[in-house]
């Protein structure tokens, strides 16, 4: 079976692996967020930081518990370790973002898995276009870095389908030898990862918003999800969140990189926690024979 590629951009997650396998964190590799080159990166100690919001529908029969659910979200990374040396500050042109989309199943009151989903990294030149809205959110804009496939990963809801309280949630995803651009990610002895196929891990902590405003709601609800309620349709009436049927999620995670031998878990080994939505993180893992 091929090593995969995992990431996870944002918005939060946590899973804990079964014991069948080891897992440890890769430290000291190597990131330039411009596409500079190993010489010219940051060493990343632990994790990249992401933030982001989401927009979550659900969709459920009536006097069911079981939903399926439709997720799309914005990300930013800034910085690795929580240094506070910003991207865009210390590396021109290196304002990182990443747009996802997420399906998946779950139970009102319970737990949800992510089945399916893309996530995937920009490397935007203009530096203040995060947050507009230029392209989506001015979250796809510039070079595309990464293209991640989700493999699974979750959390818990209440009642309602909201994330529990600063619920915690994790996002397994893969990538071939390919998808990722060259010059960006670095193992710490200099050798590119984009030649190899990655294992990632994002987890971060996520938190409805109860009053998104009115770009976020036209970028990623409206254009993004194709969304066409309140706020996005001809009516007049405005935006509100609606429990149990569609909201906006906002959170903060880490993109981490380890060094995973063996399978990816089945969906039995992991501790599931939290709600929806991709951080950042990689995690790398060698080809066969690779140094």
């Amino acid at each position: 079976m091929k090593f995969l590629k995992k990431l996870a951009l944002g918005t939060a997650l946590a899973v804990s692996m079964g014991t069948a396998q080891s897992q440890e964190v890769l430290n000291n590799w190597v990131f330039n967020p411009n596409g500079g080159g190993y010489e010219a990166g940051v060493r990343v100690n632990e994790y990249l930081d992401v933030n982001g919001n989401a927009f979550i529908i659900l969709n459920s029969e009536e006097g069911e518990t079981s939903f399926t659910f439709r997720e799309y979200a914005v990300f930013n990374l800034v910085q690795a370790d929580s240094k506070g040396a910003l991207f865009p500050l210390n590396y021109p042109g290196g304002n990182i973002s990443a747009i996802f989309e997420g399906v998946g199943t779950g139970e009102l009151g319970g737990a949800f898995t992510f089945t399916g989903g893309t996530i995937r990294m920009y490397q935007n030149p203009i530096d203040d276009q995060y947050g507009t809205n230029v392209g989506i959110y001015g979250a796809d804009q510039g070079n595309l870095i990464a293209t991640f496939n989700v493999l699974r990963g979750g959390g818990q809801v209440d009642e309602f389908g909201n994330p529990i309280e600063n619920g915690r949630v994790s996002v397994f995803a893969e990538a071939s030898a390919g998808d990722l651009e060259d010059g960006y990610f670095f193992r710490s002895n200099g050798n590119d990862l984009s030649q190899e196929d990655i294992l990632a891990f994002a987890f971060t902590n996520a938190n409805a918003i109860a009053q998104p405003d009115d770009t976020l709601v036209d970028e990623v609800a409206c254009q993004f999800a194709n969304f066409g309620g309140p706020g996005c349709d001809e009516s007049a009436d405005e935006y509100e969140n609606q429990p149990g049927q569609y909201f906006f999620i906002g959170g903060s995670g880490q993109f981490k990189l380890d060094e995973a031998e063996g399978e990816v878990p089945e969906p039995g080994s992991l501790a599931l926690f939290g709600i929806a939505m991709l951080g950042a993180g990689l995690a790398a893992r060698k080809r066969s024979g690779k140094a």
